[in-house]
């Protein structure tokens, strides 16, 4: 009696609905809070806060919950709510799904696609395994990570040497977790690539596309399904009072641990233990490595050489930017004339504003862009696609705002980017 008892009960736990994880929906609120570029602006990142990458005039921009006002008061900064975004009914997603939150795909179907493609267009399109995530290397779930090498193939093309015959750009989106736009550009991105007049392009360029360099962050913010969770970060750590993981655009090992990153686990701004910490960092520097040319010397002044191929492009969100180097500071690159102009002709077909991030936002360290041309002279840069408001702003516009309003402007960047990547110097 008693082991059929047992045996009812656990039957029971199994039928009963899932609880909503710690990371479930709540409440989410942004905040406007004056900090003019400089030191009020950098004292308000050195805080821990989660500070969008958006700016109207002197004031910046804060995501969090109803504390988080009176903490900023507290700090300095007399904030007021810009924005209340009450969550969906909780609705998680099977795990079978194939999309999310109205349509957005979820990363199974990401790298099912990007298989789907190889085998559809063997004479264009490549999936090379690159690593393998946080959780992954700890026997705990996780992802392969993966990327599709697109071009029109011929002897040396796709192969992980930085003297391959074409010149290159490489795409990637979802670095930070919850900005789901860029995960759908890379999916269009990849799709126009062997199916439209782009296709023609890749006869003389390799396309080079990681549709979701943070996989485990990004399996948190579709586990909430029709109220996605915000999870900016990896899924390495744990945090009792904010939301756990590292950053991965303040760990890598460009001037890591300075301006605009935060030593606190529990900030979203979290940069890790030491630079280049993180798995998914590591990896997606070891292939960048093997993709390029070093056509730069030491020091932060040194230019790249005028022979330098290719282009590297992280998609984020939101605010319409398009950025370059250096993050870190406002100081020049060696090659600023030249990173501006792309930066700037990018800009102009999209209505964006291009910068360095400390001439439009603020300055932070530790980033992937300013890595990439730091390390190996490649041009580099950030989109931060959206706007701050409207139906189609924010980090979760509705599925159909990518067709309709953010895919036609991204998409003569993406074309400009390979134009750029032939010479970019």
């Amino acid at each position: 009696m008693r082991t059929a008892v047992a045996l009812l009960a656990c039957l029971a736990l199994l039928l009963s609905p899932a609880p909503a994880p710690a990371e479930g929906p709540q409440a989410t609120y942004v905040l406007r809070v004056p900090a003019p570029k400089g030191e009020s602006a950098q004292r308000l990142l050195g805080l821990g806060y989660d500070v969008l990458e958006q700016r109207d005039g002197d004031d910046l921009f804060v995501v969090g919950d109803p504390k988080t006002a009176g903490k900023l008061r507290t700090d300095g900064y007399p904030a007021t709510v810009e924005k209340t975004m009450p969550p969906a009914p909780w609705a998680p997603r099977s795990i079978g799904d194939a999309t999310y939150y109205g349509g957005y795909r979820t990363i199974t179907a990401h790298l099912a696609h990007l298989d789907e493609v190889a085998k559809a267009h063997p004479g264009l399109a490549t999936v090379v395994d690159y690593g393998d995530s946080w959780r992954k290397t700890q026997g705990n779930g996780g992802y392969d990570l993966k990327a599709l090498c697109v071009t029109r193939k011929g002897p040396g093309d796709c192969a992980l040497t930085p003297t391959a015959p074409k010149p290159r750009l490489f795409v990637m989106g979802q670095l930070h977790a919850r900005e789901i736009t860029t995960g759908d550009m890379a999916w269009r991105f990849i799709d126009d690539l062997v199916g439209s007049d782009l296709t023609a392009m890749l006869a003389d360029v390799e396309v080079w596309v990681v549709p979701i360099a943070n996989p485990d962050g990004v399996e948190i913010v579709e586990s909430g399904g029709d109220s996605p969770v915000l999870q900016r970060k990896n899924a390495n750590g744990t945090c009792t009072s904010g939301s756990r993981g590292v950053d991965l655009n303040r760990n890598a090992g460009s001037h890591w641990g300075e301006v605009g990153s935060s030593t606190s686990k529990c900030s979203e701004t979290y940069r890790g233990p030491r630079a280049d910490s993180e798995v998914e960092v590591q990896a997606l520097e070891s292939l960048w490595r093997k993709l390029y040319r070093d056509t730069r010397a030491p020091g932060d002044t040194a230019a790249a050489s005028a022979d330098t191929t290719g282009a590297v492009v992280s998609m984020h969100s939101y605010g319409d930017y398009v950025l370059f180097p250096w993050g870190w500071s406002t100081q020049k690159t060696g090659n600023d004339a030249a990173l501006r102009k792309m930066a700037n002709d990018m800009a102009a077909l999209s209505g964006y504003t291009a910068g360095q991030p400390g001439e439009v936002l603020y300055n932070a360290s530790g980033a992937t862009d300013d890595w990439v041309y730091d390390d190996l002279g490649v041009p580099s840069f950030v989109w931060e696609i959206g706007t701050d408001s409207g139906r189609c702003g924010g980090f979760l516009p509705p599925f159909s705002c990518q067709e309709d309003a953010h895919w036609p402007k991204v998409r003569p960047m993406l074309v400009s980017a390979m134009k750029a990547a032939k010479r970019p110097y």
